[in-house]
């Protein structure tokens, strides 16, 4: 095995989806996506392990291309590791969002024109050709860490209208396809709860309904608008003509936070794993889309009394979330953000090269996996082994670039130098000499 021992238990839950020959090169792919520092290419995967990869190049890129395995069953198989072993009990906090991954060619499947949330602002809109990415991540708060970490679980396509009109295939939005992937962890795990916390793409009527209709296992959090439509529960039937779909209108929420005397005062959880003191408004209502029905929702206005964030409107589908609870479900969602940032910094998202159906709905999913699978192995590691970060003065928090250096630092002192010689070259090298050469091999940005 080319991974060291400790590993194993990650991998082994890994392999049970795999042909014996698939899962030795997938696993070879692995160790070189982690310990690689240029593009995620299988040619320079292959490149930095060198003869550790034995067999013919072709064997490995057929892992992509050809090899029969699912990723969404991989993904759950990674959940299902979270869960046992980071996060064993309570509520499953989840964040999702979709990303743009730029990617050039005439013949790659699945590219389209979408909207670059990196680069556009609120007056200018860019726009890239590439894959966007709906990623589904779970909430983790690890000890040494300041802020939650979101490690993407369940990853899906999202294909353009364009795309599925010429398939014949009906078209999904990316709202439509998070809903399918909420509905594989309610299948996939009925003994655990989930709240979902999603920005305004996500916060939707029909994501909303879909929640209120499993209301007992998920939960909803995301922005409300403004103006949104909201009514009471239509009376009960007479008997005469036909029956009422909402009852009388409420009041929009700005209307309802203009007629307020008072906001209440709260200390809440806020973006960056710290508090924040902000004063909220609360209330409930039905919010209602002709022919979708009622969904019962609970909305927040929060203020932040020091003037650094714009007002905003929020809303969940469990009534009995108090506001300070929505707040701080909502401010986590962003550390999604964090994460897709640091896969483009670390990770090389943007730096494959398939073009074939198989291979592009696989080589990205696999990357955005190699997040969580970096996360879980540095959280294996004892406290006294996590070396090979950057200090500095009035440093105190411990980054996904120090996690990633001390894997790459762990898996060339233990598991590839070794076996690329005699097992004992490594070990005569002066302390100095072999703290240099790792660091070299290890660099932490």
């Amino acid at each position: 095995m080319i991974l060291p021992p400790e590993a194993h238990a990650l991998v082994q839950v890994l392999a049970l989806h795999f042909t014996s020959p698939t899962y030795q090169r997938f696993s070879v792919l692995l160790v070189g996506a982690l310990v690689s520092t240029g593009r995620r290419t299988v040619a320079n995967l292959l490149r930095t392990l060198r003869h550790l990869a034995p067999g013919h190049p072709t064997d490995y890129r057929r892992v992509l291309s050809r090899a029969p395995w699912s990723g969404l069953a991989l993904g759950c198989a990674l959940m299902r590791f979270v869960l046992d072993h980071i996060v064993p009990d309570g509520p499953v906090r989840l964040v999702g969002d979709d990303t743009v991954d730029g990617h050039k060619g005439a013949h790659v499947h699945g590219k389209a024109r979408h909207r670059d949330p990196v680069r556009s602002t609120h007056s200018y809109t860019a726009f890239r050709y590439g894959h966007k990415w709906v990623v589904l991540a779970v909430l983790v708060k690890f000890p040494f860490a300041t802020r939650p970490w979101a490690l993407p679980v369940l990853i899906d396509l999202y294909r353009s209208a364009d795309d599925d009109r010429k398939r014949n295939r009906p078209h999904r939005t990316p709202a439509r396809i998070m809903c399918s992937l909420l509905r594989l962890l309610l299948i996939r795990f009925p003994d655990r709860t989930f709240v979902f916390a999603g920005d305004s793409g996500y916060g939707t009527h029909d994501v909303a309904r879909f929640c209120h209709r499993h209301r007992g296992r998920l939960t909803l959090v995301s922005k409300l608008h403004p103006d949104a439509n909201l009514f009471d529960p239509p009376s009960p039937y007479t008997g005469k003509g036909r029956p009422r779909v909402k009852g009388d209108r409420c009041p929009k929420p700005r209307q309802a936070v203009a007629a307020a005397t008072t906001l209440t005062r709260l200390e809440v959880g806020w973006y960056g794993g710290g508090t924040r003191t902000v004063q909220a408004l609360g209330g409930t209502g039905h919010w209602y889309k002709a022919g979708r029905g009622l969904v019962p929702v609970r909305g927040v206005f929060v203020r932040d009394t020091t003037g650094t964030h714009r007002d905003e409107y929020f809303f969940t589908t469990d009534l009995d979330l108090g506001p300070a609870a929505a707040i701080g479900h909502y401010c986590g969602r962003w550390n999604i953000e964090t994460t897709f940032q640091e896969r483009r910094a670390e990770l090389g998202l943007e730096t494959t090269r398939g073009w074939r159906e198989k291979t592009v709905v696989r080589a990205a999913p696999c990357l955005f996996g190699l997040y969580t699978v970096t996360a879980i192995l540095f959280h294996a590691r004892p406290e006294a082994k996590r070396t090979g970060s950057v200090e500095w003065p009035g440093k105190t928090v411990t980054t996904f670039s120090d996690a990633l250096a001390a894997v790459r630092r762990w898996l060339w002192d233990q598991a590839l130098l070794p076996q690329a010689g005699d097992g004992t070259t490594l070990n005569k090298l002066p302390d100095r000499v072999r703290e240099l050469l790792l660091t070299a091999l290890a660099p932490a940005a």
